[in-house]
C-alpha cells in the first residue's frame, strides 16, 4: 500500500496547489493521498487566513483523502523545524511512505546531494558562515552564501536561489539524517515565485492573493470557487494579543524562544512600553538579520510559550496524528491511519489518552486554535474532524 504525502499551508488554496494534489493522484497514483497542513498560525509567524478545519476541508475537495495537523510547535518555526516536524509525522504513516512537494527546480538528485554536503558542514563552511553571521546578515542568506563560496562548481547550488527549492531541501535532509524510508518526489512550480506579491493570471502565489483580499481585488481566477465563498474580506489579525503577551511575558519567556538572541529579549521588552501596537515594535526592530517573518515567529511564539527547547523536545518525542479531515468516500483511511506509529486523534476521548511531551504539544494547538478564536470570532471545536 502506497501513500503519499504533501505537507502545506494551503493559506490559501490555490490553482497551483490543486494543480500539486492532481500531479500526486493522477501521477504518483497512491492508494491514499495524506496532506500534512499547517494549524491556525503560519511558518510566517501569522494567523492563517481562515481557520485549519476549512483549509482541510479544501484540500479534500481538491483531492486529498485526509489531512493531518502539523503540530504549532513546528508550524510557526524555521523552514528547518517546519520540515523536520512534517517529516517526523510523515514517517510515522504506515506502509510504503512518499513526498511530493513543489519547487523551483524538481531535479530530486541534486536536492539529495546538495542536502547531504549540508548535513556534514565543513570548517571551511562554518569559517564563511561565522563571517557572513557577523556582517549583520540573516542565518538563511548567511548560510546560502557560505554554501555557494564552499562548493563552488562541485554541486548545483542553483537550488538555494528559490525559497520552495530551500523548503524541499530541509524535508530531504531530515529524511536523510534519520535514515527514514520515504521515497523523494518533486514537482516543478509553474506561475508566480514563492514570494511573489503580484496576481498573475490564474496561477498566482499565496502571498499575492492574501494581499488581494486585503486590498479588496478580484481572485476569482486564482483558486476554486469552493475556496472564494470561504475566504474572508479582511486578513485575521492577532496583534493586540500579542502585544498584551509581551507586556505580561518576562525576559525569560521571550529570551527562551527560539530565535531570540543577542539581548534581542531586552529590546522586544523595552519597546512593548514605548510602543502601543505590534507593527511599531516590528518597525523599530527590523533589521538585515532579523527580518519581519523571525520577528513575528519570536513574538507568537512569546504569546503561545513555545521555546525553542521545548520545539526539540517534541522533535525527539513520540507525537500524535491529529486528524483534521477525511474523504467521505474512503472511510477505511482511519483504520489505515490506526497502524502508525502514533495515535491518532478524532475525537476528545482519543487527546485524553495522551500524556508527557504529546500532551504539551497537543496543549499549544488547543491554545493557538483558542487565540485564534477570539481574534476571528468563530468558534472552534478542536476535537472535531471533517468527514467531507
Amino acid at each position: 500500500m502506497k501513500i503519499v504525502t504533501a505537507v502545506c499551508e494551503y493559506n490559501p488554496f490555490h490553482n497551483g496547489h490543486a494543480t500539486h494534489l492532481n500531479y500526486i493522484n493522477d501521477t504518483l497514483k497512491p492508494d491514499y493521498t495524506v496532506v500534512i497542513l499547517s494549524g491556525n498560525f503560519t511558518q510566517r509567524g501569522e494567523p492563517s487566513v481562515v481557520d485549519k478545519y476549512t483549509r482541510a476541508v479544501w484540500a479534500i475537495k481538491a483531492g486529498a483523502d485526509a489531512v493531518i495537523e502539523l503540530p504549532t510547535v513546528f508550524a510557526t518555526s524555521t523552514a528547518e523545524l517546519f520540515g523536520s516536524g512534517a517529516i517526523k509525522l510523515i514517517n510515522a504513516l504506515p506502509f510504503n511512505k512518499e513526498i511530493c512537494f513543489g519547487a523551483e527546480n524538481d531535479n530530486v538528485e541534486g536536492l539529495i546531494n546538495l542536502a547531504k554536503f549540508m548535513l556534514d558542514e565543513t570548517p571551511e563552511f562554518k569559517q564563511i558562515l561565522k563571517g557572513e553571521l557577523d556582517k549583520g546578515e540573516p542565518l538563511l542568506k548567511a548560510r546560502i552564501t557560505a554554501l555557494k563560496e564552499t562548493l563552488g562548481d562541485k554541486i548545483d547550488t542553483s537550488f538555494l536561489d528559490s525559497p520552495n527549492n530551500i523548503l524541499g531541501l530541509e524535508y530531504v535532509k531530515a529524511i536523510l539524517k534519520n535514515n527514514y524510508d520515504i521515497k523523494i518526489n518533486a514537482l516543478r512550480r509553474l506561475g508566480s515565485g514563492y514570494n511573489d506579491d503580484k496576481l498573475n493570471a490564474n496561477l498566482s502565489s499565496a502571498l499575492a492573493i492574501r494581499k488581494a483580499i486585503e486590498n479588496g481585488t478580484a481572485i476569482d481566477g486564482n483558486i476554486p470557487s469552493y475556496v472564494l465563498n470561504d475566504l474572508p474580506t479582511h486578513l485575521p489579525n492577532v496583534d493586540k494579543e500579542i502585544y498584551y503577551s509581551i507586556l505580561t511575558s518576562s525576559l525569560l519567556d521571550i529570551k527562551s524562544t527560539l530565535e531570540c538572541a543577542e539581548g534581542l529579549e531586552n529590546k522586544i521588552k523595552t519597546l512593548s512600553r514605548e510602543c502601543t501596537n505590534v507593527e511599531d515594535i516590528l518597525a523599530r526592530l527590523k533589521t538585515k538579520r532579523y527580518t519581519d517573518a523571525r520577528l513575528r515567529r519570536i513574538l507568537l511564539a512569546t504569546m503561545l510559550k513555545i521555546s525553542g527547547n521545548f520545539i526539540k523536545e517534541c522533535l525527539n518525542s513520540d507525537l500524535y496524528l491529529k486528524v483534521l479531515a477525511i474523504n467521505k468516500n474512503k472511510p477505511e483511511i482511519l483504520s489505515v491511519l490506526s497502524n502508525s506509529k502514533y495515535p491518532i486523534i478524532t475525537r476528545k476521548s482519543d487527546a485524553k489518552n495522551l500524556t508527557g511531551t504529546a500532551l504539551k504539544c497537543f496543549e499549544k494547538d488547543v491554545l493557538a486554535s483558542d487565540i485564534y478564536t477570539g481574534a476571528t470570532g468563530k468558534k472552534l471545536n478542536e476535537f472535531d474532524m471533517k468527514i467531507v
